[in-house]
């Protein structure tokens, strides 16, 4: 799984859109919330393929790993999903970061034809 440049142009609902058509599963990832320090905004997406090509950015590259594998067990089990990440100030600093943060992803399986549903628990993770 990598990410470039090229990724980050290319718009997550659109290239969603594509793979949809072309037969593939897809899963879609909003930035729903953010505390702190987020490299991202609410309202920035990914689009995950059921293979783990994806396009878009969540966090700048940080958390999509996790992202990606999250949406990939979505796609298996049909599950959203609601992710949640982040460092503490102390944390931060001892990682060579200005400060901490939070970000809570949401992450949706997107069927054909259908469209998105409500979220299954509070699954979290620590970046």
């Amino acid at each position: 799984m990598t990410m470039d440049a090229q990724d980050l142009a290319v718009d997550p609902l659109e290239q969603a859109a594509r793979w949809r058509q072309g037969g593939r599963r897809v899963a879609l990832c909003t930035v729903v919330e953010t505390w702190g320090s987020s490299p991202r905004p609410a309202g920035s997406q990914l689009a995950v393929r059921d293979d783990g090509a994806f396009v878009g950015s969540v966090s700048g590259g940080c958390i999509e790993g996790a992202v990606v594998t999250a949406a990939v067990a979505a796609l298996d089990d049909g599950k959203n999903r609601l992710l949640e990440f982040g460092v503490s100030n102390e944390m931060a600093w001892e990682v060579g970061l200005a400060c901490g943060g939070r970000v809570q992803v949401l992450v949706e399986p997107i069927e054909a034809g259908e469209g998105h549903g409500e979220a299954e628990g509070g699954a979290g993770a620590s970046a």
